[in-house]
């Protein structure tokens, strides 16, 4: 059975840092790209960043380009996002999802499997 589990999110002011951890188990995690998605009240889901199997390779979004880092652990099963220079604007949920096709995207249906989210919430 697939799991993905998120953590890390928590509150933080304007121009702080937070690093999200993805914990993956039920399938061969190095098999897949995985990706970051967040979703604020009232809007879609959107995808944040993207990251091939071996982590050699990169996507983001523009709003986050240059602030965000995403990497894996392939020996761990783990997903990494870190944030720093934080908006007002990057407070939502945020989800890892995991994708078979061996793509870079941040389309919300190239994704199978998806965690259950943690919350960034980043005040001034």
């Amino acid at each position: 059975q697939v799991r993905l589990v998120e953590s890390g999110g928590g509150s933080v002011q304007v121009r702080g840092s937070l690093r999200l951890s993805c914990a993956a188990s039920g399938y061969i995690y190095s098999n897949y790209v995985m990706g970051w998605f967040r979703q604020a009240p009232g809007n879609e889901r959107e995808g944040v960043a993207s990251i091939d199997r071996f982590g050699t390779h990169t996507y983001y979004a523009d709003s986050v380009k240059g602030r965000f880092t995403i990497s894996r652990d392939n020996k761990k099963n783990a997903l990494y996002l870190q944030m720093n220079n934080l908006k007002l604007e990057d407070t939502a949920m945020y989800y890892c999802a995991a994708s078979p096709r061996d793509v870079l995207n941040l389309r919300t249906d190239a994704y199978n499997y998806w965690g259950q989210g943690t919350q960034v919430t980043v005040s001034s």
